[in-house]
Order: structure tokens, then C-alpha cells, then sequence
């Protein structure tokens, strides 16, 4: 498995919480160390990317995590950078809208 840089952690992150998650099965969707995660999730809670929501739980209240709006834009716009980095053919400039 090759290393993964920032924005391929990122995607994997808001990915895997498009539905609500728990902080775990996050970290295993995402394949992150606990410290990795909670690096990330930080970052990604101040800037509006992933926002956190308390619910009671059977023994304790729980935290469940789910990718705003904007982490949803920010998926589509780094996958809409990568095709265009590759020099894809089938994309270009032309062909996708301005990124507001």
C-alpha cells in the first residue's frame, strides 16, 4: 500500500462519514490510528468539513460523526483536481463548471 498524503486521509475521513459514525468504526473505515484520527478530526471539526452530533446511548452518551455540505464540496473538488492533475482526456477545464 503506498503512503497516503494529507488529502488522500481527508477523503478517506469524509468518505467513510457520509452517514453518521462512530469515532471506531471511523478510524477503521479510514484505516487511522487512534492519535491519527483525532489529528485529523480536529482540523476537519474547526474548518467545517465534519461536524459532530451527541446522542443518548443506552449506558452513555454517544458522538457520531457526519461530513457537512462543505466537506462534501471539498470530496467533489479534490477529485475533480486529481482527474485534472492526471491529465485526463475526458476532463477538461472546459468540461466542469467554476469551483466557487
Amino acid at each position: 500500500m503506498r503512503r497516503r498524503d494529507r488529502h488522500d486521509i481527508a477523503i478517506a475521513i469524509l468518505r467513510a462519514a457520509t452517514l453518521p459514525i462512530h469515532k471506531t468504526h471511523l478510524m477503521y473505515r479510514a484505516r487511522l490510528s487512534y492519535a491519527q484520527l483525532n489529528k485529523y478530526l480536529a482540523s476537519m471539526i474547526r474548518s467545517g468539513l465534519i461536524e459532530n452530533h451527541r446522542t443518548e446511548g443506552k449506558k452513555r452518551d454517544e458522538v457520531l460523526y457526519k461530513t457537512t455540505e462543505k466537506g462534501t464540496i471539498f470530496v467533489k473538488n479534490l477529485e475533480l483536481a486529481e482527474r485534472l492533475w492526471k491529465n485526463d482526456d475526458q476532463y477538461n477545464c472546459e468540461t466542469f463548471p467554476a469551483i466557487n
